[in-house]
């Protein structure tokens, strides 16, 4: 019963937040479209870019790694020793010092963001360096406001609240795209609309969109966190047991730097109980590969077609639609790594073996210096020997991490990861004959077709290649897809109750 019990909280909780990450994903797809269309592959597009980096590598290594990793696992620990209050009054104490120590790190960001720029873009000529630090200046305090969200979002996946924080990315991205459009046009008019060519004051209305963003990530996990019983008050009293506890886990967090919407949920249920932990972990593994494997195939075969349907419009030509798809496949080789990676290592901490998970992203650190140079100086891969270096690290970084988990839990199902893989592939054929035709007999025939007819195949091409993926794979037995199945059945059960 037990294992049954945390198979259906794994997969409503991989449901839940697998729908509200992909709703994030078609606004960020959105998002990114919108910005090509406005600035394209510009140069100035690179100041943006370079800017958003630092608050952005903040934010993976500290906010949405770190401290919602360390702070699941600690507050849920507390719910079941000392009950409701004594966990609430963690989370006080831990907001109010995420509230004062992020603000200082937001303030030196500013201060210094010349030194961080010289860092980071050291290539950058002087004007395009000074335009990075302004545009660096703006979005750093970004990192308190995403910090704060992660906090927010820790606490109510903590309670079993999955929807509304994985959904919190998805305001991030609307109140970028319509700041971001609202205030480049505001504060760089343009004589024709349809035909815009921003310049550096648009990058600053990009850039104040970002925190716009930001803010809504964090207010719209607000009222659910009322729900549950959360009120707010300053707490300076941090020689608390717990914030010591978490402060400690953070370390090794900070430097793994591996937790996302998905981690935080996988790991509220680790640390709920662990009695069944080695399959629930298995379990989620194999549900992440059930989604990635046929994401990356489709990625690869139709990578050209795709790039070119979203991003080919206004200022981004056919030459960056061919070395972005060029790109675009060799980070698809490691996308079920990659995501692997995002379930496996936060469950480093919920077994007391966070350090593990760090000594890995050192090794990596090594490997991938190693693959660049490789793929770079001797290959002559260019951009594609830095995306194929990338997904290769993802990869070692899974065998790695299954490795040692399989060492400390004894077990980890091992076999029935190997044949789902198998099937998976084989279900995954049937979707790759499917984007074959599609690209063959269709976007390589008609390469001037208009944007609606491919975007039409496009649409058609995804739909028959998921439905004939997902058949075969239902009629291969996947157990996963099985699990998929019976839960749709049981939600439309109680809608027609």
């Amino acid at each position: 019963m037990a294992v049954a019990g945390t198979q259906r909280i794994s997969t409503r909780a991989t449901g839940v937040v697998g729908a509200a990450i992909l709703c994030s994903r078609v606004l960020g797809l959105i998002r990114e479209v919108v910005f090509a269309a406005m600035f394209g592959a510009s140069r100035n597009m690179d100041a943006f870019l370079t800017a958003f980096r630092a608050p952005n590598m903040l934010r993976d290594l500290f906010a949405e790694g770190a401290l919602s990793t360390a702070f699941v696992t600690t507050f849920s620990r507390r719910i079941a020793t000392d009950g409701d209050r004594s966990a609430w009054e963690l989370a006080s104490k831990v907001a109010t010092l995420t509230l004062v120590f992020m603000s200082a790190v937001s303030l030196l960001g500013v201060v210094f963001a010349p030194v961080l720029i010289d860092i980071l873009a050291p290539g950058f000529p002087a004007e395009k360096a000074e335009l990075t630090v302004l545009l660096t200046r703006i979005m750093f305090p970004f990192i308190l406001l995403v910090s704060l969200a992660a906090l927010v979002m820790g606490m109510l996946n903590a309670r079993d609240v999955f929807g509304p924080p994985a959904m919190a990315s998805a305001f991030f991205n609307i109140g970028s795209i319509i700041g971001g459009v609202t205030l480049c046009y505001w504060l760089d008019p343009q004589p024709d609309w349809w035909h815009p060519h921003f310049g550096e004051r648009g990058l600053v209305g990009l850039s104040i969109a970002t925190l716009i963003g930001g803010l809504l990530q964090l207010a719209v996990q607000l009222p659910s966190l009322r729900r549950v019983g959360f009120r707010f008050y300053p707490d300076f009293k941090w020689r608390d047991p717990g914030v010591r506890t978490i402060l400690g886990m953070m370390g090794p967090a900070m430097i793994a730097a591996s937790a996302v919407q998905v981690n935080v949920a996988v790991n509220s249920i680790f640390a709920s109980g662990l009695g069944d932990f080695h399959y629930a972990l298995a379990h989620s593994v194999r549900l992440v590969l059930l989604l990635t494997i046929p994401a990356a195939i489709g990625l690869i075969i139709l990578a050209e077609p795709i790039i070119q349907l979203i991003y080919q419009h206004g200022r981004f030509t056919h030459y960056a639609t061919i070395q972005t798809a060029a790109a675009l496949r060799f980070y698809a080789i490691g996308l079920a790594g990659y995501s692997a990676v995002k379930v496996l290592a936060p469950a480093f901490y919920a077994l007391d073996k966070r350090n593990l998970p760090m000594f890995v992203s050192l090794a990596s650190i090594a490997v991938n210096f190693s693959l660049n140079w490789f793929f770079t100086y001797q290959l002559h891969l260019g951009h594609r020997g830095l995306a194929l270096s990338t997904s290769l690290v993802a990869i070692t970084n899974f065998f790695f991490l299954y490795s040692m988990m399989r060492h400390y839990t004894r077990r980890l199902e091992t076999g029935a990861m190997l044949l789902t893989v198998g099937k998976l592939l084989l279900a995954g054929s049937v979707l790759a004959v499917i984007c074959w035709l599609a690209s063959n007999f269709f976007f390589m025939r008609y390469p001037l077709a208009p944007g609606w007819q491919n975007a039409l195949v496009m649409l058609a091409t995804i739909c028959c290649g998921a439905s004939a993926f997902f058949s075969a794979a239902y009629l291969l037995r996947v157990a996963e897809v099985h699990d998929l199945v019976e839960l749709v059945r049981r939600r439309l059960g109680h809608r027609e109750l």
